[in-house]
């Protein structure tokens, strides 16, 4: 199993990005999904997260900026951020809680993808 994010970028502040987390491998099932953060000199950070059911939570910091969402099809699930502001400036990373195909399920984590928000 591979989980692998995408989306990031350098953008202006007040911009938009979008970040994908995609899953791929012997899956059964993807539960749980967070994307976390991490900027330099300071502790990751869980930003957001989707149960399989699409009940979300987020970070006071994000909180009517991003949204997290999932498409169960395409094994992915996406960080649409918006009123993008420097201090979100980090890398993101996803972690998904994933069951293969042989039933054993445990976390997985994607390989970051930097976001840079500066004018």
């Amino acid at each position: 199993v591979q989980l692998q994010a995408s989306g990031g970028g350098l953008v202006q502040p007040g911009g938009s990005l979008r970040l994908s987390c995609v899953a791929s491998g012997s899956i059964f099932s993807i539960n749980g999904v967070d994307w976390y953060r991490q900027a330099p000199g300071k502790q990751r950070e869980l930003v957001a997260d989707i149960t399989r059911r699409g009940s979300t939570n987020y970070a006071d910091s994000v909180k009517g900026r991003f949204t997290i969402s999932r498409d169960n099809a395409k094994n992915t699930v996406y960080l649409q951020m918006n009123s993008l502001k420097p201090e979100d400036t980090a890398v993101y990373f996803c972690n998904a809680i994933i069951m293969t195909s042989d039933r054993v399920q445990r976390g997985y984590w994607g390989q970051g993808t930097q976001v840079t928000v500066s004018s």
